[in-house]
C-alpha cells in the first residue's frame, strides 16, 4: 500500500519550495504529490510503470518525488507477480530499482532522494520479510544500496559534469537470463558518461570509466559495507565489471584488462 496521503488537504500542507533564494537561483521549485499521481496516471506513463525493465530518467530529480512514486509502482507489480518465494521478490525487486535513473544538481536533494528510494525499497521488503517469516539478508540491502547510489547522482545535466569536474557516470545494468523469468538473475554492469549516452556510444560490455574519478554518485550513510572492492587500483588500469547474481552486485567484482 501506498503510504502517501492524497486526500483534498495536501496540495495546501505540501512543501512546494524550499526558499525564495533557491528558487531564484536554481529554479527550485517542486512538483505536489497529487500532480505527480496524475502524471504517472496517464495511461502510456502507467504501462512503463508496470513493466519490469521500463527505464525513468529524471534530468531533475529534485528530493525524488516523480522517482519514488515510479518505484512505488514498479513494487507493487514485483509483490503481485514475483514474490512467491521471498528469493524471486528480492531478485526482481533488485531489478525494478536498477532501471531508476536521475540527476540532480544540489547536494542536500541528492541526498534526500538517495534515501527516500532506499526507504521505498527498504519498507517494501520489510513487507515480503513479514509474509515469508523470514529474516533480511545484508547482500540484498547492500546491493540496493549500490546501485541506488550508482543511478541517482549529483551533477549538472546541462554541462554532464558532476561538483568536482568531472564527467557524470551512469550504470547500465543489463540481465542476462531475463527471459527464461528465472528466480536468480545474473547482470551486465556497464559504465557511460552522459555525454556517451546521449551520443548512443555502444561499449564492450562491463567497461568502467575511469576507475579512480568521482562520478557524482553520494552513498548511502547508514550501511557499513565491508564486502566490496578493497584493492587499490594502478592509475591506468583498465577493468571490467564481472557477470554476477543482482543480489550480489554490492561487491563489484572487477577484472584487469589485458591488452
Amino acid at each position: 500500500m501506498d503510504r502517501d496521503n492524497s486526500g483534498f488537504g495536501e496540495p495546501s500542507t505540501e512543501r512546494l519550495i524550499n526558499n525564495k533564494r533557491r528558487v531564484r537561483k536554481h529554479g527550485e521549485v517542486f512538483t505536489p504529490s497529487h500532480i505527480v499521481k496524475k502524471m504517472l496516471d496517464v495511461p502510456s506513463i502507467s504501462e512503463a510503470c508496470e513493466d519490469l525493465t521500463a527505464t525513468f530518467f529524471e534530468p531533475g530529480a529534485g528530493e525524488g518525488a516523480f522517482l519514488v512514486e515510479v518505484l512505488k509502482r514498479k513494487l507493487r507489480t514485483v509483490e503481485k507477480h514475483h514474490s512467491d518465494t521471498l528469493e524471486r521478490y528480492e531478485n526482481y525487486s533488485l531489478l525494478v530499482l536498477s532501471t531508476l535513473y536521475g540527476i540532480e544538481l544540489l547536494e542536500d536533494n541528492t541526498k534526500i532522494c538517495v534515501m527516500e528510494l532506499y526507504r521505498v525499497f527498504y519498507d517494501s521488503y520489510l513487507k515480503q520479510l513479514k509474509k515469508h517469516s523470514r529474516r533480511a539478508k545484508s547482500s540484498v540491502l547492500y546491493s540496493a544500496e549500490l546501485i541506488i547510489a550508482a543511478n541517482i547522482v549529483q551533477g549538472d545535466f546541462l554541462t554532464k559534469q558532476s561538483p568536482g569536474g568531472t564527467p557524470v557516470v551512469f550504470s547500465e545494468w543489463k540481465i542476462l537470463n531475463l527471459e527464461q523469468l528465472p528466480m536468480t538473475l545474473m547482470v551486465q554492469r556497464t559504465e557511460y558518461t552522459l555525454e556517451e549516452i546521449e551520443s548512443g556510444v555502444t561499449k564492450e560490455a562491463g567497461t568502467v570509466v575511469n576507475p579512480l574519478e568521482p562520478k557524482g554518485q553520494i552513498a548511502l550513510p547508514f550501511l557499513d559495507n565491508d564486502e566490496g572492492p578493497q584493492a587499490a587500483v594502478p592509475r591506468g588500469t583498465e577493468l571490467r565489471y564481472l557477470p554476477c547474481k543482482i543480489t550480489a552486485v554490492h561487491r563489484e567484482e572487477l577484472s584487469r584488462v589485458h591488452e
